[in-house]
C-alpha cells in the first residue's frame, strides 16, 4: 500500500493485493465537512483479468474487503476524536 495522493479533501492510496489472485486496485478516501465532524466515502477501483475476472462474478468485492476498510475507518475515527 503507497499513499500516491493527499489534501484536505481526499487521500488516494495505490494496493496491491497477492491473495487470493495477485492484482492492483486504487482507493480513495473522500473526506467532507459537516459541521461537527467529517463524512468519510471510499471508493475502489481495479481491474479483474483471468480467473480473478470469474472470481469476481461469483464474490462480492465488497464483502472479501469492506470489512477491513470498516475496521480501517473506525480505527481512523477513534484517532481522530482522541485529538478533537
Amino acid at each position: 500500500m503507497t499513499i500516491t495522493a493527499s489534501d484536505p479533501s481526499r487521500v488516494v492510496l495505490d494496493l496491491h493485493f497477492l491473495k487470493p489472485f495477485a492484482s492492483s486496485s486504487v482507493a480513495t478516501f473522500l473526506l467532507v465537512g459537516t459541521g461537527d465532524g467529517t463524512e468519510v466515502t471510499w471508493t475502489m477501483q481495479g481491474e479483474n483479468r483471468g480467473l480473478a475476472k470469474v472470481f469476481g462474478r461469483f464474490i462480492s468485492m465488497d464483502k472479501l474487503v469492506g470489512g477491513d476498510f470498516e475496521k480501517g475507518l473506525a480505527a481512523l475515527k477513534s484517532v481522530a476524536e482522541q485529538r478533537g
